[in-house]
Order: structure tokens, then sequence, then C-alpha cells
């Protein structure tokens, strides 16, 4: 009997989003499993400083800057993957922002331009500017890190939790197109995680206390509970699994969703 594989040797990675938080949890599983992995990042000091502390655990790492809003900028990090390890299998699009909080008509055009280029656009962008290396090298892994917010409303985060709806919907329509090239496409949708990017929710108590009431796990996630399922898509043993949304939020949709802002 075959049993399921989650070596990732000899693979080339790409995680952008990922020098802290999720996406640095993932860069780590992803260099621990045997890829070599590409990290990228708006800022050059958190791509040097996630690049140093994957080499210290031993991974085969590298890291260049990258603006997802930007395809020119999408373009040379991929080629830059492919210079530096000589192609790309798998693809981690984990940067997002939300520079709005508050009810959904207190939101500013300027507001929707900026979350929906990076977080629906420039998943986009990336996908279409690896699938070429993808194709040439037998097949791939796309990974979409989504939210549960692409799956319920969430109270003051309405900008956000469309993009992310419209992420889910944009894996689900790239598995279904890719499926021929033996690309995978998959997305994941945690619950709140204590990150940087989400700080100003778990560090206010009266958010935090909705939304453990709400968790039947009666917390929230560390960024490195993320990483097992993403290294389960990246590897062999999801060659059967696409088009699927993945919610890593302990039981939160199941516990009550709806958080009081």
């Amino acid at each position: 009997m075959e049993q399921p594989n989650f070596e990732l040797k000899g693979k080339v990675a790409i995680v952008t989003g990922g020098t802290r938080g999720i996406g640095l949890a993932i860069a780590k599983a992803l260099a621990s499993a045997g890829s070599d992995v590409v990290v990228a990042s708006r800022k050059r000091e958190n791509v040097e400083r996630a690049v140093s502390l994957i080499k210290e655990m031993g991974g085969s790492v590298s890291g260049t800057t990258v603006h997802t809003g930007d395809a020119e900028s999408v373009r040379f990090l991929v080629a830059y993957a492919v210079e530096k390890f000589g192609g790309v299998d798998i693809l981690v699009n984990n940067a997002a922002t939300n520079p709005h909080f508050g009810p959904i008509l207190t939101s500013e055009e300027s507001h929707w331009d900026k979350i929906l280029d990076v977080n629906v656009k420039g998943y986009f962008r990336m996908v279409k500017a690896c699938v070429p290396s993808m194709e040439e090298r037998g097949g791939g892994k796309i990974i979409n890190v989504a939210s549960i917010a692409g799956l319920i409303p969430l109270p003051n985060m309405g900008i956000y939790s469309v993009s992310k709806a419209g992420v889910i919907m944009l894996t689900q329509v790239l598995a279904l197109e890719l499926a021929p090239l033996n690309i995978q496409v998959n997305a994941i949708a945690p619950g709140l995680v204590k990150t940087r990017f989400s700080q100003a929710l778990w560090e206010n108590p009266q958010i935090y206390n909705s939304v453990v009431k709400s968790v039947p796990q009666r917390r929230i996630a560390e960024p490195h509970e993320i990483a097992g399922i993403a290294l389960y898509l990246a590897s062999s043993a999801s060659d059967f699994t696409t088009g699927a949304v993945i919610p890593v939020d302990g039981g939160q949709l199941i516990g009550g969703a709806q958080i009081e802002g």
C-alpha cells in the first residue's frame, strides 16, 4: 500500500507575504520538508530577517521584495525564483492588505481598489506568472490563503470579506481550468490567527472575547497551526485534492462565527 508522501525535496516554492505570520510559518514548513523556498514581501529588511531565520534552521532559501499589486514586480519575482532554483513548483499566495475597518458603507472607493488589487488581482497576477514554469515541470501546486471571512461576513470587515470570497471563487475557477496541466489549486481559510496583520483584532478585548466565545476550542490560532495543511496541499499527498477550501478555524464556522465589533 502506498503511503502519503510529504517530502518536497527537489521542489521550488514561492511564498508571498512570506516574512512573518502565516506566510513565514508556511515557508518554514516547506523548507523543513526539503523545498527550496523563495520568500517575498514589500520590505527588504523583513525579507532579510526571514531568510536568516530559515537558513538558521537549515533550509534552502532566498528572498526578494515584491509588490503583488504591480505586474512587473510579480514577473521579476518569478524570474528570480527560476534563476535561483530552476523553476517554480509551488505557489503560496499569502500577501494581503486591509486598510478599512468599519461598516462597509463608510468605506471609500480607494479602499476597495487597494484591497481587491492586492488580495484578489495580486493572487491572479502571481498565478499567471507561475503557471508557465509549472507546466514546463509537469505540474504544480497553488495554495491561496483565504479566510473564514470569505465564507461568512465578519462585522467591520466587509471589503476584506468580499475580497476573500473572491479568492475562494478564483481558487475554484483556477482549479477547473488548470486541472489538465496537473496543477492543483486549493485555498486555506484560517480563522483569527495571532499575527501582526490581525493585531488590532486580538489586542481589542471586546473583539477577542467575542471571537473566542464563537470558537469551540476557546482560543485563537498560532501561525504554525496553519502550516500543516499548507504542507499537505504543497505535497504529492494532495494530488487528488483540487478546488478545495479548507477552514482552519478551531471550529469557529460551526460554533457561530458572528462576532461583535
